[in-house]
């Protein structure tokens, strides 16, 4: 084999390398939330294929954020997330006929301790 080659095929198989291992999504760093204290709890009803919003007031000075406590990926799949304002929007896609709930914790950073809890009770036709 020339050397051109063999340096192109080598080269060609290192990049390949380096995106597939780009595109492999990294370990959960964070511990999970644990038990979530009583909070609001809203029902939410869609048709498969649309899209759910939901809105966290945003925490901004006090060093809390909100983290996926509980979902259903199979029934509503996160899609997109964005800081507008004095609220945090989680959207969602309805990907899947079916119930499911979604709650977001309240934590002090990665911790597992949630201050507060919102619960949205999903119903996808």
């Amino acid at each position: 084999m020339p050397k051109t080659t063999l340096y192109i095929t080598t080269l060609a198989a290192v990049l390949v390398s380096a995106v597939l291992l780009a595109a492999v999504p990294a370990g959960a760093s964070a511990p999970p939330v644990g038990p979530l204290p009583p909070g609001q709890v809203t029902t939410v009803s869609a048709k498969r294929g649309t899209f759910v919003a939901v809105a966290l007031p945003a925490q901004t000075s006090s060093g809390l954020v909100w983290r996926l406590a509980r979902g259903n990926p199979a029934i509503v799949r996160e899609v997109a997330e964005r800081s507008i304002g004095p609220t945090v929007v989680i959207v969602f896609k309805a990907v899947a006929r079916g119930k499911a709930t979604v709650s977001y914790g309240l934590t002090k950073g990665e911790s597992k301790k949630a201050d507060k809890s919102v619960t949205y009770k999903v119903t996808i036709s």
